[in-house]
């Protein structure tokens, strides 16, 4: 059968849906509250990432600030102010806009945060890797091995 896309007349067939990876339950993640925090690779190096509800939605980013490339979480999995209003990073205090990861007061300048792609589906949050940012690859077991 002749590809749709070299067929006259006939739509091109639509990119395949980008791979996903199941990441936390949605309860998971309470409004303004504890962010999920995961392993993931950043150009083939180890990085961090974090997830949180913010108004509603999910967000993500690498744990890492505009200013000084270090990880921001005062504890871990809390990123936010006092108030929950802010994603602050706890070495600075550089502050981004949870909605879209743009610094808006501290060192860190016209900077932000670097989103990762979440979506929320069936009470299931996934993420999206993307070219830059992959999963961390796990070893095949040994042959021979349980």
């Amino acid at each position: 059968m002749p590809d749709a896309a070299a067929t006259p007349g006939l739509p091109p067939e639509p990119p395949p849906e980008p791979s996903r990876e199941p990441l936390c339950a949605s309860a998971d993640l309470a409004e303004r509250g504890k962010a999920w925090v995961w392993d993931v690779q950043q150009w083939g190096r180890p990085a961090r990432a974090f997830a949180l509800r913010f108004d509603g939605i999910v967000v993500a980013y690498l744990n890492r600030c505009a200013h000084v490339p270090t990880e921001m979480d005062w504890q871990p999995g809390e990123f936010l102010d006092m108030d929950r209003r802010w994603i602050l990073c706890s070495i600075h205090g550089a502050s981004y806009e949870p909605s879209d990861g743009r610094c808006v007061g501290g060192p860190c300048g016209r900077g932000r945060l670097t989103p990762v792609r979440v979506a929320e589906e069936g009470g299931q949050v996934y993420w999206y890797p993307s070219r830059d940012i992959r999963p961390v690859p796990f070893d095949e077991p040994a042959p021979g091995s349980p």
